[in-house]
């Protein structure tokens, strides 16, 4: 077909002023000419349609209005109207023209290529009513789907592929002259220009109206030369959206100030090589960001960059931002090139720029971009932004006078409390800066947009450390800590605090600095650290004084917490060497007298250098009051001198008491003091073998898996410097050295359990002869102790039973045998030829000793106590038997013999390690006996005696004529005693054997013998 194609038929023709005829006769030619150009132009048609501009009509028919409104110079208008699915725009503005037809009913040859200030420039735009409508129209101009797939028909050339694409055509080649009256809505006065899009259908209206209702400041702002939107759907207007650009710097869209700022210019030559050729004929290019003075973009703000409509480039930045951004085909993202680098470049400076005019206000942090980006595009933004920033003045600082802002590089940020900032700043006059650069109070300091603006943050710990080099008076640093109240304390313990005292001669405020508070002296009421400079103890200055550096560590000190201190120490053992000796002494007796101190209970204060009566120094602990006792209780040699009187006159007793001076014996104390620390003397009370003294109490107590403690300790120094013993009992046993002698020590073992054990003091008295030139474990109650006679003699004098009992003066022979080694003693004893023990007291002894437990184990003596024929004699161990038999007797006439109660024979052989006598005799009966039946008058008395006996004219064992002898369970007899003998040693009646043999010699006496038996005692 090469001639015009003619309308079809049945529509009569038009007025067309716009020449929309020759249009579409040109196309149908070319089109008929070259199918393959129809198809191009369908499918680049529904590409646009359908790709880049398918959800773009209500912006694309804002932009055409805001470019009619610029070419006619003044603010434009657009009405926007949705009624019965029919989509209706009118604007303002510079009316369509024949050209603006055209170009309508092209692809990519817009008429606006040659007005650098239109928006619209790419000739594609309009293709989005594709995408909604079938019919468009504008003026007297419409487009007609189903018109245009009927002249596309009629060519034959166009048939195959119209059926292949289903009908689809391009419909905007094909301009028609709008017949026909339009229906309502009316048009608005003044409208120049009328788009109406009757939509396909209700897929296409939901879309309209999801596109109407996103209308707001980001398309007025995107869109400066629009002044009024005003949107009715369904006949009634939802509103209308305003904006004035009129003021520099600044836009209101629906009365919402918004903050502007923009940057332009022209594209240099060599950054356009690689555009379109229409694009290089444009060659400037514009930045503008815009921000709510509020802050914060409103909801549903497409968060794209706008170049200068929306695109797909995300956008992460708390800002607007439209941009001259070169873009690719799809009109929907940014391309990729040197132009977009440029552009990346511009954005970022005018970003920045932004944020210099902003308020410098907290908030301002929150503008400053993360290092994360939303998309390529966005994070190129952010790096050059954040590339600029360090070297931006932006920040206030606490000191910032008049609204000057530093560099971010400058600044520094401290996480503390206000009165702190403001101090570290120069407090209200700014004279005194110690951090320059500090931001103000109430800055949020951990804010992650610090670092980015190339902040210093400066934790407390650092602030300490710039601290230690200021040189500032006493009161300025009491402001200091002041100004840290609130404050977390843990970074605070190195805090630089002044001291009273000597001055400090390198510094100009005088006082002597040390870091850090711990163990730092705060005087307490009452006490003068000038008072106790000679002590080189370390008091806070007074005006520097505040309650901080008690929570750091610091105490509050008052006279016991002063002694206590470490120096004080010191200065003690160090107070023979001291420039000034009597200096040292007046400050620790001051300190002595105000805390009250009880003597001995600071033993170290022993140590402190005190002049004597004589002009020489000595230890307080060993020096006397004039009018002690000590001075004839102890033993002329001792290493005693006597304080100096004018000591006395101007302290007291009390005071040097406290500190060691002598009255009566010097006691010791101590807390939780170790026994295994005393035994190796790791610790140590200078007290006479204390190591000795724990040693056996630990020997006493057991393997322990922790050290044994005492929780309170307490001792008598200097007993072995002891003359009079006679007196110094006497004064022992006075308070307050009576506790320390008579009560135990109380010791903790590691299963929490406590046991008592001697104290050190009776432990020392015991093992010393202090009574009557003798041991008191060499003595005996005279009452309660008869068993022990002639083996330990009786005490004697008039001290009080308690402290006898406490120096370990024996008080029975069960309390010595349940002593550790007491057994032993006792043995020992018995076997000295120069003691004395009676016949009676000796199987006594030797029946307790018996009756020991099992365990319990001695040494073997090698002499023994033991009856020989009826007389107590000391006789050598091997010599001796254990008598086991009582019918043994004869044959053991000479026979050193160790006498138990009945019954204790076996178990004593085995504990003194002695033969039985029984085991030593043969025992052969060498006489005939004959058999007889015992007398019925021994079955009253003993019913389980055996009814038969052998009786002998003259018993013979061994050769020797015996009364009686048992054996193999017989008893042999001559006579009724030797009877009775045997009878009640068989039945295990030894007791009853007088009563057997006087029965046995006369029966008729029984009655009278049973009545007597019943008046024993026992």
């Amino acid at each position: 077909m090469n001639g015009p194609v003619a309308e079809p038929s049945g529509r009569g023709a038009a007025p067309d002023p716009f020449g929309t005829g020759a249009l579409r006769e040109r196309v149908l030619r070319a089109w008929a000419e070259s199918p393959a150009r129809f198809r191009e132009d369908a499918n680049a048609e529904e590409d646009y349609a359908l790709g880049g501009y398918r959800d773009r009509v209500v912006v694309e028919l804002a932009q055409n209005a805001a470019d009619a409104a610029a070419r006619a110079g003044a603010p434009g208008r657009l009405w926007l109207s949705l009624r019965d699915g029919v989509l209706v725009a009118a604007n303002d503005g510079s009316p369509l023209d024949a050209a603006g037809v055209e170009a309508l009913s092209t692809l990519r040859a817009s008429a606006k290529r040659d007005d650098e200030g239109a928006v619209g420039r790419f000739g594609v735009g309009f293709a989005a009513v594709v995408a909604v409508s079938d019919n468009p129209s504008i003026g007297g101009v419409e487009w007609s789907a189903v018109r245009a797939r009927e002249l596309v028909a009629r060519i034959p050339a166009l048939a195959d592929e119209l059926a292949r694409r289903g009908g689809q055509v391009p419909l905007l080649r094909l301009p028609f002259p709008l017949t026909g009256p339009l229906p309502p809505p009316p048009i608005p006065e003044g409208a120049m220009t009328v788009v109406r899009l009757p939509l396909r259908d209700d897929a296409a209206e939901a879309l309209v109206r999801d596109q109407l209702d996103q209308v707001g400041p980001a398309l007025m702002l995107a869109l400066p030369a629009l002044a009024t939107i005003e949107i009715e759907v369904d006949g009634v207007l939802l509103r209308t959206v305003t904006a004035d650009h009129r003021a520099p710097g600044t836009a209101v869209i629906d009365e919402v100030p918004w903050r502007t700022v923009e940057a332009h210019g022209r594209v240099p030559a060599e950054l356009l090589a690689d555009r379109p050729t229409e694009e290089r004929a444009r060659p400037t290019w514009q930045v503008r960001w815009a921000m709510p003075e509020s802050g914060g973009l409103p909801a549903g703000t497409p968060a794209v960059v706008h170049a200068p409509t929306p695109s797909d480039e995300r956008l992460g930045l708390p800002a607007l931002l439209i941009a001259s951004f070169p873009l690719a085909p799809d009109r929907r993202h940014v391309a990729p090139g040197p132009l977009t680098g440029f552009l990346v470049e511009r954005a970022a400076e005018a970003y920045v720029r932004l944020l210099r005019e902003l308020p410098t206000t907290p908030s301002l942090l929150d503008l400053v971009p993360g290092p994360v980006g939303a998309g390529e595009l966005d994070a190129a933004i952010r790096r050059a932004v954040l590339a600029r920033l360090p070297e931006t003045p932006l920040l206030p600082t606490a000191a910032t006078q008049d609204g000057e802002v530093v560099r971010g590089r400058d600044a520094v940020a401290v996480d503390g409390p206000p009165a702190l900032i403001e101090l570290l700043a120069g407090g209200p006059a700014g004279t005194e800066v110690v951090v320059p650069g500090l931001l103000p109070a109430g800055w949020p300091v951990r804010h992650q947009a610090l670092a980015a603006l190339g902040v210093r943050r400066m934790e407390l710990a650092d602030i300490v450390d710039e601290l230690a080099a200021l040189d500032r008076e006493p009161a300025w640093w009491r402001r200091l800590y002041e100004a840290f109240t609130g404050a977390s304390t843990d970074s605070l313990g190195a805090l630089p605090v002044p001291l009273a005292g000597e001055p400090d001669p390198f510094r100009e405020h005088a006082a002597r600095m040390v870091r850090g508070p711990r163990g730092l002296l705060v005087a307490a009421e009452g006490i003068d650290p000038a008072a106790l400079g000679a002590l080189g103890l370390r008091f806070v200055h007074p005006e520097a004084e505040h309650p901080l550096l008690l929570r750091l560590g610091a105490v509050e000190a008052g006279p016991r917490t002063v002694l206590a201190d470490p120096a004080v120490r010191a200065a003690v053992d160090g107070s023979f060497d001291a420039d000034d000796p009597d200096r040292v002494a007046g400050a620790v007796l001051g300190l002595a007298a105000a805390a009250h101190l009880d003597p001995g209970t600071e033993p170290w204060l022993a140590e402190l250098a005190l002049p004597g009566d004589d002009g020489e120094l000595y230890a307080a602990g060993e020096l006397l009051l004039p009018g002690s006792p000590l001075r004839d209780i102890m033993a002329g040699d001792a290493p005693f001198g006597v304080v100096a009187g004018e000591l006395v006159e101007r302290w007291g007793t009390e005071p040097l008491e406290a500190v060691g001076v002598l009255d009566g014996f010097a006691l010791v104390r101590g807390e939780n003091v170790s026994l295994t620390a005393l035994a190796d003397l790791a610790d140590s009370f200078d007290l006479d073998g204390e190591d000795l003294w724990a040693e056996e109490v630990l020997d006493r107590l057991g393997l322990q898996e922790l050290p044994p403690l005492v929780p309170e300790f307490q001792a008598v120094r200097d007993l072995e410097l002891v003359a009079d013993w006679d007196a110094a009992l006497r004064c022992l046993a006075r308070p307050p050295w009576r506790a320390a002698l008579v009560e135990p020590a109380h010791v903790t073992l590691d299963d929490g359990r406590r046991v008592s054990v001697p104290s050190y003091t009776a432990w020392w008295l015991g093992r010393h002869p202090v009574l009557d030139g003798r041991r008191p474990a060499e003595l005996r109650f005279a009452a309660g102790s008869e068993p022990l006679a002639g083996l330990y003699e009786a005490v004697s004098g008039d001290l009080d039973r308690e402290l006898l009992l406490a120096l370990g003066v024996r008080t029975s022979l069960d309390a010595l045998l349940a002593e550790p080694g007491g057994a032993q003693e006792l043995l020992d004893r018995m076997g000295d030829p120069d003691r004395a023990v009676a016949r009676d007291q000796l199987s006594v002894l030797w029946t307790a000793l018996a009756d020991l437990p099992e365990d319990a184990r001695i040494r073997p003596p090698e002499r023994v106590r033991a009856v020989v024929d009826g007389e107590v004699e000391v006789a050598d161990a091997a010599d001796a038997l254990v008598l086991d038999r009582p019918d043994l007797l004869p044959l053991l006439v000479g026979q050193p013999l160790v006498i138990a109660a009945y019954g204790r024979a076996e178990r004593l052989a085995e504990l003194l390690d002695l033969p039985m006598a029984a085991e030593e005799i043969p025992g052969v009966v060498e006489s005939p006996g004959e058999k007889r039946s015992v007398p019925h008058v021994v079955h009253a008395l003993l019913p389980d005696a055996p009814e038969t006996y052998l009786a002998h004219e003259r018993l013979v064992v061994d050769g020797q004529p015996v009364p009686w002898w048992y054996e193999h369970g017989e008893i042999h007899a001559s006579g009724p005693a030797g009877l009775a003998r045997g009878l009640a040693w068989a039945c295990e009646r030894w007791d009853d054997r007088l009563l057997l043999e006087a029965a046995l010699r006369d029966p008729s006496a029984l009655p009278a013998l049973q009545a007597e038996s019943d008046l024993r005692t026992t």
